[in-house]
């Protein structure tokens, strides 16, 4: 028995160092866990707090100058200050709908194919495509559609619409995949099993069910375009008509550009307007926003409960 003693000692005090290193070892990870949890609400805070601040400061500076001549009158001549920004509010509705046009069919075409048609390797390939070119700098598609379209021609609505399409596009493309990969396989094995063709099911069954996933990622890509100054200063910029006008044949101001024309002049009073429209922006925008994540949340229930 006494020799068995030291060794019976010795394994507890070996246990019990295991027991307090792991311990140690949980201490640590539990600080650890606390310090990240807390840096990560800091960094929330932080983003909400610059979101807060910009909302307020546009808010002061530019709820002076809102009224009602702001809205139904147009400037003339549209560089300078006076007026109202009709011409831009018209602007922007027909530039956007004309890029929305072109860029929310395509871009659900091309989710569809990709999700429901393509081989892996082709979706893999499409989707990182598509990704490069959303993270393709606006000022660059600007560019390239003033090479394409304006050199030899003029600025124009239309040229400024493909701009925006371009943009549109991935956006609307990688919506339609990711809210289409969600559709359980089994609704469209049970269209298969009742005799549907393939493209049936798809058109019967798979758009409806993500219906709302693909209007979200459409008002997504309208919000982004109606937000795009870069673009527009190659293909609509040069102004050539005064007061409002819809003809895309010409060139349209936007609420965007409006910003940046009124930001260039020197009065108080052209800081004043470009502060009420970019508050008016500011709010189109989080509209669509609160909208599109309104629709998403629906859609994310209804195809959560497909059985």
């Amino acid at each position: 028995m006494s020799a068995g003693q030291p060794r019976t000692r010795a394994s507890g005090s070996q246990a019990s160092a295991r027991l307090l290193g792991g311990d140690r070892r949980l201490r640590r990870r539990m600080a650890t866990n606390v310090a990240m949890e807390t840096l990560a609400t800091l960094a929330a805070l932080a983003a909400v707090a610059v979101l807060a601040a910009v909302i307020v400061s546009v808010l002061v500076k530019g709820l002076g100058a809102i009224n009602l001549d702001f809205f139904i009158h147009s400037e003339v001549p549209v560089f300078h200050s006076g007026g109202g920004i009709a011409n831009a509010i018209v602007g922007t509705a027909v530039l956007v709908a004309l890029a929305s046009a072109v860029a929310v069919p395509l871009g659900i075409l091309i989710g569809l194919h990709s999700s429901e048609f393509a081989r892996p390797r082709t979706a893999a390939v499409v989707g990182f495509a598509l990704d490069l070119l959303n993270g393709v700098p606006t000022i660059v598609t600007g560019i390239f559609v003033f090479g394409l379209l304006v050199v030899g021609h003029t600025q124009s609505g239309y040229a400024g619409a493909f701009a925006l399409a371009i943009v549109m596009l991935p956006i609307v493309a990688r919506s339609a995949q990711e809210v289409l990969a969600l559709v359980p396989s089994a609704v469209r094995e049970g269209a298969l099993a009742l005799g549907a063709t393939r493209w049936r099911a798809v058109l019967r069954i798979v758009l409806p069910t993500a219906a709302s996933g693909l209007i979200t990622g459409a008002l997504l890509a309208v919000a982004r375009a109606a937000g795009e100054t870069a673009p527009l200063l190659f293909t609509s910029s040069i102004l050539s008509t005064s007061g409002v006008s819809a003809d895309p044949g010409q060139t349209l101001v936007s609420i965007p550009l409006r910003i940046y024309q009124l930001a260039e002049e020197n009065g108080p009073s052209e800081h004043a307007e470009a502060w009420a429209a970019a508050l008016l922006l500011i709010l189109l925008v989080l509209a669509l926003n609160v909208l599109a994540r309104a629709l998403y949340g629906r859609a994310t229930a209804r195809i959560a409960g497909t059985p």
